[in-house]
């Protein structure tokens, strides 16, 4: 939802009225409209990786999806469609067809996820984050991943400022993403939790923050242990580090868009194993380390944010790194395509 947003608010400045269709009751729906887009919601749920009879109700309601898309474009005057992944992509993909509306489809991961993959014989133009093997051509462009102008316009100062850190603090942020992640979450309480010798932001999903506080009271929690269940800021609390400890989803684009330091510890099940990928891009260039999850244990946690701390020139230089590989125009470039389309 994130990427999308970041190209909602430069086709914004661009004069263009933007709208979005979401599903009910899943995560991101609200989102849009409270920054102030007008959303659609379309009730429908993903498939299951397997036969069930579940997933023949899922198929009706994909089918009825497609017209309650085609009402939701016809409301918006839709003049060009941008679709970013996810099940019901396909569904307005397929209504904006019917309307002779253009596609662009926007994937935001380093591999082309499965509705990405459907949309893109239809799309106008596919918007990459990263070269994908096999997707050449002129429809395929590729931007990065797109971050939000809040983003890039973070700072130290007013990260801390926001957060009310010390300013002349070192500050460690650890952060599982949006759902937690259980093994960085315990190593974290392990390695810091106690008596922390800087100040800890640890941002632990919402599924697991109860959890968390309940270990960090049986550690006896230190008042320089802050724990968060969720940041609608999150870009305040990355600008604000010396170090993030953090998997690797998108927010990668984050880390390097603000020239962060990281150790990222990838999801191994992630699909496709693309949390390693993204680790990787900013690993194998000197901008982050790579941990594991196997191996993402307290004590070895503790040990590599140490090492990383204590030599200040390999931690300024990982990002200045971080800061080079960025690619913070990724959201404007995605607006130029669609607004390309749109005067086609």
């Amino acid at each position: 939802m994130i990427p999308a947003l970041a190209v909602a608010d430069a086709l914004r400045a661009r004069d263009a009225e933007v709208s979005f269709i979401t599903t009910r009751d899943r995560s991101g729906t609200g989102l849009p409209s409270r920054n102030g887009y007008e959303e659609h919601s379309v009730p429908l749920r993903g498939f299951e990786r397997r036969f069930t009879p579940r997933n023949l109700l899922v198929l009706g309601r994909a089918l009825l999806a497609v017209p309650r898309a085609l009402w939701a474009l016809r409301r918006a005057r839709a003049g060009v469609v941008l679709t970013a992944g996810g099940y019901l992509a396909g569904p307005v993909a397929i209504a904006a067809r019917l309307r002779r509306t253009p596609v662009v489809a926007m994937e935001a991961d380093s591999r082309l996820g499965l509705a990405n993959r459907l949309i893109a014989p239809l799309a106008r133009t596919v918007a990459l984050a990263w070269p994908l093997p096999g997707r050449t051509g002129s429809r395929y462009v590729v931007v990065g991943r797109p971050v939000r102008a809040a983003v890039t316009s973070a700072t130290r100062t007013a990260g801390r400022r926001a957060l009310g850190l010390p300013p002349e603090a070192t500050v460690v942020l650890i952060v599982g993403g949006s759902q937690g992640a259980r093994t960085l979450n315990v190593a974290a309480v392990d390695a810091f939790g106690e008596d922390p010798p800087f100040e800890v932001i640890h941002v632990t999903g919402p599924g697991q923050f109860d959890e968390v506080q309940s270990a960090l009271a049986r550690v006896g929690r230190h008042d320089r242990y802050r724990i968060e269940p969720y940041l609608d800021d999150l870009h305040n609390a990355i600008a604000a580090a010396d170090l993030v400890v953090s998997r690797s989803g998108g927010s990668v684009f984050e880390l390097a868009a603000l020239g962060r330091a990281s150790i990222l510890v990838p999801y191994p099940f992630a699909t496709a194993d693309h949390q390693t990928r993204n680790a990787r891009w900013l690993a194998d260039a000197g901008a982050a380390v790579l941990l594991t999850d196997a191996e993402c244990t307290g004590p070895q946690l503790r040990s590599l944010v140490g090492a990383l701390l204590a030599d200040r020139s390999r931690l300024d230089h990982m990002g200045k790194t971080a800061l080079e590989l960025a690619k913070p125009d990724a959201a404007d470039r995605v607006a130029d395509a669609v607004m390309a389309a749109a005067e086609a």
